[in-house]
């Protein structure tokens, strides 16, 4: 099957290209990553392309999505979120809430930045404000997530439950504004012995199924330029659930190894189901991830939404 994100990783920016996102909301997240000279030499690039660009610097939890649904209509013609996975997550919930939202673009300043290796991102300045300003919107499709209380929260990547969620977690903050990648590092390395690998009960399509961890993919990319999902890709209209069924801390590592050296599809205890909608019901308590950040318990349900949100690519 092809695979579209195939094709937008390996095509080449407009280099050159006329600008036409000239007037920019860039939302920053001021502490994210150590990438600070990425985003000068970024915004230089794009101020010298003719782009016009409002700089906001989140402060807090939120002020990411908030800024984001308060752009619908006040002109801008994209909204760029500067800062890690967790504040394109932020602004992708904000932009979603509010018909007639802009465009998002994407200046990865974070630890993983699993969207922009998605779509292919350069990591140039020059070419990535080339991008911004001058790329390709597309239409993508979102996973959408409802819990018990019925709040709703969007993930254009991953959601999971098990031992990620954990490691997400239990990563210390200060660790990972030192460490980067290292940090998760560290924390996966203390849960393999601290987590107790209880069976996950899902529902996929109306079908009942248990396993030690769940991935809910509706990419193909995760923690970086690991794969996990193959056949997944953000614009088309299906949830690769991925059912890690063997648990324990040996189990963990050769899952850990697979996907590091990209064999985790060939494993036997590794299954990928497609679907369109997603009940994780059991252990009730249990916390989940999405893009990289805790934002719910169990039980959840999940959903993939099609068409939902313009996405600027190369």
């Amino acid at each position: 099957m092809f695979n579209k994100s195939d094709a937008w990783r390996t095509r080449r920016p407009a280099v050159g290209g006329d600008p036409h996102f000239r007037n920019l909301l860039v939302i920053r997240n001021p502490t994210a990553g150590r990438r600070g000279g990425l985003f000068a030499r970024t915004l230089d690039c794009l101020q010298a392309l003719g782009c016009q660009t409002e700089v906001r610097e989140t402060a807090t939890r939120g002020d990411a999505e908030a800024w984001a649904r308060e752009s619908v209509g006040m002109g801008y013609d994209a909204v760029v979120a500067a800062g890690g996975d967790g504040t394109v997550a932020e602004v992708i919930n904000g932009l979603v809430a509010v018909a007639g939202a802009p465009p998002l673009a994407i200046l990865p300043l974070g630890t993983a930045n699993v969207l922009a290796i998605e779509i292919g991102l350069p990591a140039d300045p020059r070419a990535l404000a080339e991008v911004v300003a001058a790329g390709r919107a597309r239409t993508v499709c979102l996973g959408r997530l409802r819990d018990q209380a019925g709040r709703r929260t969007h993930f254009s990547l991953m959601a999971g439950v098990g031992f990620d969620a954990h490691v997400v977690a239990g990563v210390n903050p200060g660790l990972k504004r030192a460490l980067g990648k290292g940090a998760y590092v560290a924390e996966s390395l203390r849960q393999l012995g601290a987590f107790r690998c209880p069976r996950y009960r899902v529902t996929v399509d109306g079908a009942v199924y248990e396993a030690a961890s769940l991935i809910i993919a509706n990419g193909r990319h995760y923690a970086g330029r690991y794969v996990c999902a193959p056949e997944a890709a953000i614009d088309d209209p299906v949830l690769h659930v991925c059912l890690f069924e063997r648990g324990g801390p040996l189990a963990v590592l050769r899952y850990m190894v697979a996907l590091q050296t990209g064999r985790l599809a060939r494993r036997l205890d590794y299954r990928i189901l497609l679907a369109r909608h997603v009940t994780i019901a059991e252990p009730a308590g249990e916390p989940l991830q999405a893009d990289g950040d805790i934002v719910a318990t169990l039980p959840v349900e999940i959903d993939v939404v099609p068409d939902v949100l313009r996405l600027v690519m190369p």
